[in-house]
């Protein structure tokens, strides 16, 4: 059972290290992926957390749904299929001239369209599905 101090356990779930990672962060960034992560999860109560990349918290359903990335300045969520979203509320700030992924920036401070975000979750979950299907 000799395990060194320094390796990783290897028994944590991505949900796991989701909480660590808002835990570490411990700003307003954290704050904000934690409050985002809720909201994905109660829009899409199916989600699925994943851990990918060396540290990035993924949520998916039938395949990807967005990412949530944390930078100095900005917490990301990049929506994979966010170019064939409809978004009315024009969530999307950032990653506009790719051809498939849209992204959203939240700054400090930045109140989140909770309705408008929680539409867009499930929009994404149903263009996973119907292109799983096909």
């Amino acid at each position: 059972m000799g395990m060194k101090q320094s390796d990783p356990p290897k028994d944590e779930s991505p949900s796991q290290l989701i909480d660590e990672r808002i835990e570490e962060l411990g700003d307003w960034r954290g704050e904000m992926l934690s409050q985002l992560r809720s909201f994905v999860k109660e829009a899409d109560p199916g989600v699925v957390e994943e851990w990918k990349w060396r540290g990035v918290p993924v949520w998916s359903h039938n395949g990807m749904i967005c990412t949530g990335e944390t930078y100095k300045n900005v917490v990301k969520l990049t929506f994979a299929k966010g170019a064939a979203l409809k978004d009315p509320s024009g969530l999307f700030n950032s990653s506009l001239d790719g051809n498939t992924r849209r992204a959203i920036d939240f700054h400090e401070g930045e109140k989140i369209d909770e309705k408008a975000f929680k539409t867009l979750v499930p929009a994404a979950v149903t263009l996973n599905t119907s292109k799983a299907q096909t």
